[in-house]
């Protein structure tokens, strides 16, 4: 069957008048999607095009009554349109001489119609009509593309899906349901609801749709890409929304939580110091997905986004004032311009781990399951075709199939072409190690492509070297020189050091030193180790220092989520406690922490609101709540402006200001002395040593000291015409705890607190 679409100038909203040619009928069509469909009974040749007369249908919910009957004709139905077979390259939706070309992979499907509906003035009428068009498959598929050319489609305000049948062999790895409309793979833009959080909109559609009407982005006559040497980075973690979504951000409410919003606090992450953002997850998702059925977690809303819906789309409810995917698009550009003229790069957090389409128990079809399962998934064949969970979500993306690994490239990209995003830091990166039944592979094609790509080849990339299947690949991670990893293991053995845990001094040196023990091997850097103490999943830098267990009970799973190894002290009081010693310990061991990660070889990374000691008061997995558990407080920022914050801003310049803190290559015994000959004592939980400038002779000593008593040390000699200078003791209060161009410190001992560090400079 062919069906048909009204052309753009068959857009009247008050009469709905149809003119049927014979072979023509009207309907409802049930399903996920309310609206009216049109079905032509007779095929149009491909090889010619064929030209039918403008069609106008009621606006039918699901399961009204058919039109079956001919309308008189009318004089404003006169446009044609135009149907050609199209062409099976690029996928997605493109531009053509003829018109508009749609293609879309399915391997698998006996059957595919395209569905379009127009746009309202941006704002999608729920009511309006939804066209269809069958596509014959001797003309328009070609291999496994389907594709047809449209003319006459407006260059916008165009939605569109696709319905799609096939076999119906559960246990051969088929889902298909031609009753939901799916999405395409490969939307550039995608629309659903405008405004986050909106339950009015809760179970709306998600359809693609275009814009080839804008002029090109203006990026500027000046604009330049950072290009930041990988060593100089200091990474800045951080959600789009939840950066500016509360009150106390000051912001016009039209703006809060959205792309102009970060623009807004450019000058905070300036005066902080970081030089990168690393943003969770943009690309499209949905904040409902866990409210679609009752279940434990059917009062929390998707804040965090891991959980992707298309690869190609930002996710259109950051724009502001509820703009849509058009505005989402221009204004993602406008934050990554201005971020860029401000001198800090964008690393965007990508999922290809999985998507959102949850589990073969309760599916989410929105795209790839419906078009086709079997690709698109890692399956049990083993189980009845079931859906692998290497995720820990429900289903994992086939990511070495080479379909998928096509998309996959194609949407890096894209993000790289045309939002000038710099780099990528992959979600559960060792899915992507799979083979296309879940075994592990040594030399993975799809993280070979990604390291050798010509387009990607100016973006960092960096991997979180685990999954949910147990593949742990940190400092194992296969990475042709390009890769760089989340150090776990730098995380776990600097939490376990500053909370004074024994036998933890050796690690601790090796951490602090670029973890060569990991990366020191073929061409690899110091770099390539992405040091954190603190990240969005778990504790936050605060909750590290005030909870021995997670208090998860909000997330509605009785406190089965979340990690349980969190290497976590609460200082002698589980959370908030009205105690100055308590409070003065806590607020002591963030300093320690935050100095160790300052003064790492390697590329440091803090978390979003660690600046000002935010707490999730002990939730350590709070991806559901949209509230001050996730919203960055900017009142509480201005309470610790001159003490907390000002240590951490100091801590991350000092950094910026002294090379040796960031070499490009790891240390040698000219570089580095340790002042330690004990190392074997497992109850030493005390480690100090040099960093030796040969060139300009500026040494930096430095003092770890994790014993709960005062530890009295011999300082070694300045080197030649200089003197040491403390530039942090932890133990001081503010602005003694830093000082960047130091007090000047004469004597030969230094008397160190329990649970502090201190940081000496060699100047003249």
């Amino acid at each position: 069957m062919e069906s048909l679409r009204p052309s753009n100038h068959c857009r009247g909203h008050v009469s709905h008048s149809l003119r049927l040619p014979s072979g023509i009928r009207v309907g409802s069509r049930k399903g996920n999607f309310s609206s009216t469909w049109v079905a032509i009974s007779k095929k149009a040749t491909q090889t010619n095009p064929v030209n039918y007369p403008c069609l106008k249908v009621y606006g039918k919910q699901s399961g009204e009554s058919v039109i079956e009957k001919e309308e008189p004709v009318m004089s404003e139905v006169e446009p044609r349109l135009r149907y050609f077979p199209g062409n099976a390259s690029p996928l997605g939706v493109s531009e053509s001489e003829n018109g508009f070309n749609f293609a879309i992979f399915s391997r698998h499907a006996s059957s595919v119609v395209l569905c379009l509906k127009y746009i309202d003035g941006c704002i999608v009428d729920s009511q309006m009509e939804l066209v269809e068009i069958a596509l014959d498959p001797s003309n328009n598929r070609t291999g496994d593309i389907w594709h047809i050319c449209v003319e006459g489609l407006p260059g916008h305000e165009v939605l569109y899906g696709y319905r799609i049948d096939g076999p119906k062999e559960w246990e051969r790895g088929h889902r298909y349901d031609s009753s939901v409309v799916l999405l395409d793979p490969y939307a550039k833009l995608v629309s659903g609801r405008n405004f986050f959080g909106d339950v009015t909109e809760k179970n709306c559609n998600f359809l693609g749709t275009y814009d080839f009407d804008s002029f090109p982005f203006d990026w500027g006559p000046d604009y330049n890409l950072p290009n930041i040497p990988e060593n100089e980075l200091v990474i800045y973690e951080m959600n789009v929304r939840a950066f500016t979504a509360d009150e106390s951000s000051g912001l016009d409410p039209d703006i809060r939580g959205s792309y102009l919003g970060i623009i807004e606090k450019i000058p905070h992450l300036l005066e902080l110091g970081v030089n990168a953002v690393e943003l969770l997850p943009i690309f499209e998702f949905d904040e409902f997905e866990f409210q679609r059925f009752p279940n434990p977690r059917d009062h929390m809303v998707n804040t965090w986004g891991y959980s992707t819906i298309n690869f190609f789309a930002p996710m259109s409810r950051y724009a502001s004032r509820g703009g849509g995917p058009l505005a989402a698009s221009l204004e993602l550009k406008q934050m990554i311009r201005a971020l860029h003229n401000a001198g800090i790069e964008v690393i965007l957090d990508v999922v290809y781990n999985h998507t959102n389409e949850a589990d073969d128990k309760n599916p989410y079809t929105t795209s790839f399951r419906g078009i086709d399962n079997k690709v698109y998934y890692i399956l049990d064949f083993d189980n009845n075709a079931r859906l692998h969970d290497f995720s820990g979500c429900g289903n994992t993306l086939n990511c070495n199939h080479p379909v998928v690994m096509d998309l996959i490239l194609d949407s890096l990209r894209h993000w790289v072409t045309e939002y000038h995003v710099d780099g990528f830091r992959f979600d559960l990166a060792s899915v992507l190690c799979r083979d296309t039944d879940g075994t592990p592979l040594k030399a993975p094609p799809l993280i070979k492509a990604i390291a050798k790509d010509e387009v990607l080849s100016r973006c960092k990339i960096i991997a979180e070297p685990w999954d949910c299947g147990g593949l742990y690949l940190v400092g194992s991670f296969p990475n042709w020189d390009r890769w760089a990893e989340w150090n776990g293991k730098y995380r776990d053995d600097i939490r376990r050091f500053i909370k004074g845990d024994c036998g933890m001094k050796g690690s601790l040196a090796t951490r602090v030193s670029g973890s060569a023990d990991l990366y020191q091997v073929n061409k690899r850097k110091p770099y390539h180790s992405i040091n954190f103490v603190i990240a969005h999943d778990g504790f936050t830098l605060y909750d590290l220092v005030s909870y021995n267990c997670k208090h998860n009970d909000a997330n509605g799973e009785k406190g089965r989520d979340g990690c349980n190894d969190n290497f976590s002290w609460n200082c002698g009081f589980e959370g908030e406690v009205d105690d100055d010693n308590i409070n003065s310990l806590r607020s002591r061991q963030m300093k320690n922490f935050h100095m160790a990660l300052m003064i790492s070889q390697g590329v440091p990374m803090m978390l979003m609101g660690d600046e000002y000691a935010h707490t999730r008061y002990g939730n350590n997995n709070s991806y559901g709540h949209d509230t001050a558990i996730n919203h960055f407080q900017w009142g509480q920022l201005e309470s610790k402006r001159d003490g907390h914050f000002r240590f951490f801003s100091e801590m991350i310049k000092y950094r910026h200001n002294h090379h040796i803190l960031r070499r490009t290559r790891f240390l040698t015994k000219n570089d580095v002395t340790w002042h330690e000959n004990n190392w074997e004592n497992l109850e030493s939980k005390f480690l100090a040593f040099s960093l030796h400038d040969e060139k300009h002779g500026s040494d930096i000593y430095v003092a770890f000291n994790a014993h709960d008593y005062f530890v009295e040390v011999v300082i070694p000699p300045p080197p030649p015409m200089k003197n040491w200078y403390r530039v942090v003791d932890t133990n001081l209060v503010s602005p003694k705890d830093i000082v960047p161009d130091g007090i000047l410190f004469s004597s030969s001992r230094y008397n160190i607190a329990p649970y502090s560090s201190i940081l000496l400079e060699a100047k003249p």
